[in-house]
């Protein structure tokens, strides 16, 4: 244990002074940093970036931010400590907290990304019903997997790498369910598991069956679509009464600093 601490620590003051190329180091030992990545970590940068951010740079640029900030901590609380003796209790309480916070400078950046995607959720909402409107006539001359290929060039970018995942899963020969219900869970908004089950009936069946299903297909589209269209006009509503409250307010106060500086002119005459 002493002599892995003594390593990290020499490893560090190397990385300080450029004795050895952190770039290279990294790159080298790029396959035990993935070890740390979240499943859904390249989803999210391409939900908030588009596909053309590069996923792995930014992972590396998290794992290095981390990998440094441990080292300034240790050093720091290393060289601020008053015992004599290295390998203490004081010792392993700076290196518990080195680690801390190179754990919370690694996660920070993914946490930021969640956040982003989840307050998006409601953008998704609104977005989803049009997507699948541009869908349903693809549908019509396409079977459900063409369609969903031809769809992504037009889809909204955060809806894209959902769709790709979904279209390499279908294409690697998944003909269940299961890649759509993944969609579906990972846009969980209004009615998706809903329509994503019947976009998977579409994909099934006979010609007939397939014309009775689009046609339902059809119907849940038109109804998403409705309902998107009444978020939207009482958003717009619910901000039109809150600027007219505003400005309400800023006119009433005006009228009563007019009055309180006449009344004080009057007093002073």
């Amino acid at each position: 244990m002493e002599a892995l601490i003594v390593g990290a620590i020499i490893l560090g003051i190397f990385f300080y002074n450029n004795t050895i190329d952190k770039k290279k180091f990294l790159i080298d030992n790029e396959k035990y940093l993935q070890i740390f990545r979240e499943e859904d970590y390249t989803f999210l940068v391409y939900a908030k970036y588009g596909e053309d951010a590069d996923a792995d740079q930014l992972y590396l640029k998290r794992a290095t931010y981390a990998i440094i900030m441990f080292f300034i901590v240790l050093v720091f609380t290393i060289s601020g400590s008053s015992s004599g003796s290295l390998f203490n209790s004081q010792f392993f309480l700076n290196l518990v907290l080195s680690v801390l916070i190179a754990v919370l400078i690694f996660k920070m950046p993914y946490m930021q990304l969640k956040r982003f995607y989840k307050s998006h959720l409601h953008e998704i909402d609104i977005m989803l019903p049009y997507y699948l409107k541009s869908l349903e006539i693809l549908i019509q001359h396409y079977t459900v997997p063409v369609a969903l290929g031809k769809s992504i060039d037009d889809a909204p970018d955060i809806f894209k790498p959902g769709l790709r995942i979904l279209i390499d899963k279908i294409n690697s020969g998944d003909s269940t369910i299961d890649p759509y219900m993944e969609f579906a869970n990972t846009y969980p908004v209004r009615d998706s598991m809903r329509m994503m089950r019947l976009l998977y009936r579409l994909g099934i069946g006979s010609q007939e069956k397939k014309q009775e299903r689009l046609l339902m297909f059809s119907r849940t589209v038109s109804n998403l679509q409705h309902k998107a269209r009444e978020t939207k006009y009482k958003e717009r509503l619910g901000y039109m009464e809150n600027q007219t409250m505003v400005m309400l307010v800023v006119t009433g106060i005006g009228v009563m600093l007019i009055i309180l500086i006449s009344m004080m002119m009057m007093f002073t005459m």
